[in-house]
């Protein structure tokens, strides 16, 4: 280290000797035998001799003097200042250098290690998204085109076992917490729906289908068999196909959680305090595993199943936050029809990360509002 810094010292020192050199200055030549002349003084450039330069044209010793043939020229050669720089500090660490080559090794192992097990955790999440897109593309698949591909259609307990498989999904995180509520069931279709079309729209279009006793899946009458000409008034086929809710994948989810520090709302990833704007509605849901999700809400396009992807929620509903301060909070989800459990479990979750909840309104009202 000690000689890395005198090596530093040294290169600076020629940085400013090479500056000095390449610096010109305006000389003032005066003629004094000519009277219109004397009264108009001629400048003329001229290169200036630096430091280094003296010393190679003059003597060492005499640097300062200016030669006679230059005062009888008029050339006046000012003397520059002396720069002096500090004496370089060497600077040593007290421990010899293998202890300081071992303690170099073990945090690049930390780091590497810390590294691989972040990527390794990263790649589990995105592999069960990729195995939930699978499923949902094979029984998509399994429920439309190829049910009439196949010869032997399937029979009743394959059915049952491709219903279970569906159902896993829209009970996904129930194991961790028996008060969760799960997706209310006229919006199981939008979970099932690999487009995910509002559910509130789809239930107008299964029940026709209910009532027609169509042997065709719902999801192939509605889209490719004899449901796909049908245009009903309460809702236009032209609002089905364009209502598509936003799921979240688990990277896309990031950008939407929120943590409490010091009784304040942040965004995790962002750090941008939650302040709701007046006219909109914003909503969040709490997950099984106790992470709490916020965002704005858009009909038809992004609402409370969209946090979690169809999953179970332990508490969801509506909130007003003024920066990052919580003002008000109600229960309203029609999507998880959420209990009076489901709301003390929320209170509770906010006390626990120390949010006053004074001047917060707060009211439970038991309806589904959309």
């Amino acid at each position: 280290m000690g000689v890395s810094l005198s090596l530093l010292l040294s290169a600076w020192k020629e940085i400013l000797k090479l500056q000095v050199f390449s610096y010109a200055m305006e000389k003032v030549i005066v003629r004094s035998g000519e009277k219109d002349d004397s009264q108009f003084p001629i400048k003329e450039p001229k290169l200036e001799a630096s430091d280094s330069f003296k010393h190679l044209a003059f003597d060492q010793g005499n640097a300062n003097s200016v030669p006679s043939n230059d005062k009888a020229n008029g050339i006046v050669i000012p003397v520059k200042p002396t720069i002096k720089l500090p004496k370089p500090v060497i600077m040593f660490s007290p421990r010899p250098l293998s202890e300081l080559d071992a303690a170099a090794t073990k945090l690049q192992k930390v780091y590497r290690g810390y590294r691989t097990r972040r990527n390794l955790a990263d790649c589990a999440v995105v592999v069960e998204e990729l195995w939930w897109k699978t499923l949902d593309s094979a029984a998509l698949r399994r429920c439309s085109v190829s049910f009439y591909e196949i010869e032997k259609h399937e029979t009743v307990i394959s059915k049952w076992a491709r219903a279970k498989t569906r159902a896993a999904k829209v009970g996904k995180g129930l194991s961790k917490d028996e008060k969760a509520q799960k997706l209310a069931l006229q919006h199981w279709l939008e979970a099932i729906d690999p487009r995910h079309r509002y559910g509130h729209n789809l239930q107008f279009y299964y029940d026709v289908w209910s009532a027609s006793k169509s042997s065709q899946p719902f999801f192939y009458w509605l889209d490719i068999g004899d449901g796909k000409e049908l245009n009903l008034k309460k809702c236009p086929r032209t609002n089905l196909q364009r209502q598509c809710i936003k799921y979240l994948g688990p990277k896309e989810r990031e950008a939407f959680e929120v943590i409490v520090e010091n009784g304040k709302l942040v965004y995790k990833q962002s750090g941008m305090p939650i302040h709701t704007t007046e006219g909109s509605k914003w909503i969040f849901v709490l997950s099984t595993t106790r992470s709490l999700y916020v965002g704005k809400k858009k009909k038809g396009v992004f609402q409370h199943s969209s946090f979690l992807s169809g999953g179970a929620t332990t508490a969801a509903g509506r909130l007003v936050a003024s920066h990052v301060f919580l003002e008000a909070v109600w229960p309203y989800s029609g999507h998880y029809l959420p209990t009076e459990d489901n709301f003390k479990a929320f209170i509770i979750f906010l006390e626990e990360h120390n949010v006053d909840l004074t001047n917060v309104k707060s009211h439970f009202w038991s309806r589904d509002v959309q």
